[in-house]
């Protein structure tokens, strides 16, 4: 699906929302993103659930300053897909494995929170 099909779907399901950009919120989640990289390391030896899950957080604050520097946010109750789908019209196909496995560790990140 071409970039500006998918803005058009996803702003008509209300996934999106267009949001001015803020390059003061976008470097505030990129330094939260940095630090959840370092806890996520810091923690892999304690627990490899929770390691797993911050180095999600990590991944998912680095989509959604992209988003934000694109002027979109996502909204609604499938903000985490959202911000993976996104990721995935937005890179080159050559980092197609790089969103595949963001995509596996939200699905895998859900079942340790959930299950």
């Amino acid at each position: 699906m071409a970039y500006e099909k998918f803005i058009e779907e996803y702003l008509s399901k209300e996934l999106l929302k267009k949001q001015k950009p803020s390059f003061d919120a976008v470097e505030k989640l990129i330094i939260r993103s940095a630090k959840d990289l370092k806890t996520a390391k810091a923690n892999l030896s304690i627990d490899e659930g929770i390691a797993y899950t911050v180095a999600y957080l990590a991944m998912l604050r680095a989509g959604r300053a992209f988003m934000l520097l694109k002027g979109f946010r996502p909204v609604g109750g499938y903000q985490h897909k959202t911000v993976v789908e996104f990721m995935a019209q937005c890179l080159e196909k050559e980092y197609k494995s790089i969103v595949e496995r963001f995509d596996r560790m939200r699905r895998k990140r859900n079942i340790f929170t959930y299950d």
